[in-house]
């Protein structure tokens, strides 16, 4: 019985220190900052692929192709560190109906290209040494860091103003912030179009690239308290 009694003395206490705790005023908003700029750098992912009957011809018709393909990379003076094999692959495949397995070969190259005036020339090297596949032109800024930065102060800026429009009819203010919460995404650029573009004379430049602008957006999550 005692100790029934404390337990509900206990119990009262909690309910009653509970029922005296004030919530603290606040707002929860939401802000986003965007920054647009055109893109400098162009990220291409380049495959070539072979097939036929036999597993280790395949594979040297590949490696034939793709050391050619490097040799048209490091004749446009790219960095070392800005070209890659990102994926290598040799896989049986086998006819049912003829009952009888082939070989495909594929590698793919993955160039980070800082000039884009260079993308045309880069492109048609590629192509004429055997890449039968782009998988990928993504193009991207070289401030990246930066601009993320930028567009985050952005977002906040943008919250609090939200805060301050929604509290001014109520006749308080925004105070300090409780919580900040980051749910900005990954940035992953938007391939632009590659399009070829009409030539009025034979002499005149080609243009292939479409490049327009690439936007950085950063988003947050603000809770103020109410003044």
């Amino acid at each position: 019985m005692k100790k029934a009694v404390a337990f509900l003395s206990i119990l009262f206490i909690s309910m009653a220190q509970a029922q005296e705790i004030k919530q603290i005023p606040q707002v929860n908003v939401n802000g986003e900052g965007k920054v647009k700029v055109v893109p400098d750098q162009a990220v291409i992912l380049a495959t070539i692929e072979t097939k036929g009957n036999n597993a280790k011809d395949v594979k040297k018709q590949n490696d034939q192709q793709i050391d050619a393909v490097l040799k048209v990379i490091k004749k446009m003076n790219l960095d070392p560190t800005d070209y890659r094999t990102q994926r290598i692959a040799l896989n049986p495949i086998f006819d049912y109906e003829k009952k009888k397995t082939t070989y495909n070969a594929t590698q793919t190259i993955e160039i980070l290209l800082k000039d884009l005036s260079k993308y045309d020339e880069l492109m048609e090297g590629l192509v004429d040494q055997g890449i039968n596949k782009i998988d990928n032109v993504t193009f991207q800024s070289s401030k990246m860091t930066q601009y993320q930065s930028e567009a985050r102060k952005l977002a906040m800026k943008d919250a609090k103003i939200k805060a301050e429009d929604y509290v001014s009819v109520l006749g308080q203010k925004v105070g300090r912030v409780l919580t900040i919460t980051d749910s900005s995404q990954n940035y992953y650029p938007q391939p632009m179009y590659a399009a070829m573009k009409t030539m009025d004379s034979e002499s005149a430049p080609r243009q292939t690239l479409a490049i327009g602008e690439i936007t950085i957006v950063g988003s947050v999550s603000v809770n103020f308290i109410l003044e």
